[in-house]
């Protein structure tokens, strides 16, 4: 005789279903936050292993920068008391990190659109590891063109005539404007919906940021209004940094911007104001976007 399942299988036998009975299994431990950083971030990288021509914009495009602005245009632009090349490569290597918002702007957009950030939430992760994973592999690959670049420069004429401390802090400084423009990427990649609408918006607003500076040709020979706009753009307080730890420029004349007076100073400030008004737009436009 054929047996029917008793639907009070398993209950209590002295009532109804208690909440006991239909509570959910609890989520499992998921790995430590570090973990969590780590394995993001080689995963971030792994695309470059599987497509090294992702890194033709931190390497390719640099150099080809160099090699254009020292040979073909470097002979019509005077620079007043250094040598073009050495004044040059600062301003490269600070358009580069500049660029790399490009990367991280592009890389969240098409992980969204791919559903492949949902698919970490559902893991037992925290959300702020994809952030700083991001983050991390961006600044990895932006190193890469800083490296391509330093030997580039030493090829072409390039040195840093200054002791190793001060070089150090060339590069931390370099570094610290490659993190705040990583926030500005995950606002971009955050708010827009396509990677065609990403790379539109960050090509015309990059590109100029990076050209109204004193990266490629002194403010000096700007207009006065479009003088003042390159020497307080916080690139050009980033490059000069640069120039003057590394010993390729002579000080700034006395008519110079306030930023270029103390551009160690200014980058720094420049760096930690700006990261302190952009991230939390960054986290929330990520939250925004990716809330249930």
């Amino acid at each position: 005789m054929s047996t029917v399942a008793d639907p009070s299988a398993g209950t209590s036998a002295a009532g109804p279903p208690t909440a006991e009975h239909f509570s959910v299994p609890a989520r499992p431990d998921g790995p430590s936050f570090g973990r969590q950083i780590s394995a993001l971030t080689r995963r971030n990288l792994f695309h470059i292993r599987r497509q090294p021509e992702n890194l033709a914009d931190v390497t390719i495009q640099p150099v080809m920068f160099v090699l254009l602005f020292a040979f073909v245009f470097g002979g019509a632009i005077a620079v007043a008391g250094g040598d073009y090349r050495e004044w040059l490569l600062p301003g490269i290597m600070a358009q580069t990190m500049a660029f790399s918002s490009f990367v991280v702007a592009s890389g969240l957009c098409n992980d969204l659109n791919k559903g492949i950030i949902d698919r970490f939430r559902s893991l037992p992760i925290q959300r702020a590891s994809i952030l700083i994973a991001r983050s991390a592999s961006s600044l990895i690959h932006s190193s890469i063109g800083v490296v391509v670049m330093s030997l580039t420069g030493l090829i072409v004429g390039w040195r840093i005539r200054s002791g190793i401390l001060d070089a150090l802090l060339g590069y931390l400084i370099l570094v610290g404007f490659g993190f705040v423009m990583i926030w500005i990427g995950i606002v971009v990649g955050s708010r827009l919906k396509t990677i065609e609408a990403v790379n539109g918006v960050m090509f015309t607003t990059t590109f100029p940021i990076t050209f109204v500076a004193n990266t490629f040709a002194p403010p000096e020979s700007m207009p006065a209004w479009l003088r003042v706009i390159a020497e307080w753009n916080p690139l050009s307080s980033v490059v000069q940094a640069m120039r003057q730890l590394w010993g390729n420029a002579p000080a700034v004349g006395p008519d110079a911007a306030l930023p270029l007076q103390h551009p160690v100073l200014a980058s720094l400030l420049w760096i930690v104001g700006l990261t302190v008004i952009i991230a939390p737009i960054a986290i929330k436009a990520f939250d925004a976007r990716t809330r249930d």
